[in-house]
């Protein structure tokens, strides 16, 4: 006999092309998202990329752009990876990469993410083929948001531990959003 959760754990869930995601770490609580089977690595749109080192790790610093349902946000995260990614001209280029904590409807998992200057493009994140690989998951591709927008007033917006106490990712306070308005 089976559990309801062992049984829940086993079903596909179909998603649209596009979803809305939160990445909670980073103070994300919701962003339209373009679900890209054609695309390898997810890819996130950053602004004010720059690398420093802190008690001999590597990290990454950067911006997130505000949208519709978050505020501009400035972070600091340990660097998981530097690796070449075709951009969309089919050009390679080296890419830095963070490891971080998604949720897509009801779902939580890690996932690796390349930063990049994506301010030409229709989105600010691409959820790339390893993110969604082994996660039951097919993709409708003649329908969107089928997992409905994020309840963005009780989703966790603080960041949690990662890796180990030395490596926790450190959203930096944005001396103009203090108040909890837009910019």
């Amino acid at each position: 006999m089976t559990s309801a959760k062992q049984k829940s754990s086993r079903e596909i869930q179909v998603i649209g092309w596009r979803e809305y995601v939160c990445l909670p770490e980073l103070g994300v609580s919701g962003m339209r998202t373009k679900i890209d089977t054609g695309a390898r690595t997810s890819a996130l749109h950053v602004g004010d990329l720059s690398f420093f080192e802190r008690e001999g790790v590597k990290w990454v610093r950067f911006t997130i752009p505000a949208s519709e349902l978050h505020h501009s946000t400035h972070v600091e995260v340990p660097l998981h990876d530097e690796r070449p990614i075709k951009n969309t001209s089919g050009v390679p280029e080296n890419r830095p990469i963070i490891e971080v904590l998604m949720k897509l409807g009801q779902r939580r998992w890690r996932i690796e993410v390349s930063l990049a200057d994506r301010s030409n493009m229709g989105f600010d994140m691409i959820l790339g083929r390893t993110a969604i690989r082994r996660r039951k998951l097919l993709v409708n591709p003649g329908r969107s948001f089928l997992l409905g927008e994020p309840d963005v007033q009780n989703e966790d917006r603080q960041p949690k531990t990662h890796l180990s106490e030395e490596r926790t990712m450190a959203p930096v306070q944005d001396k103009q959003n203090e108040g909890g308005g837009k910019p």
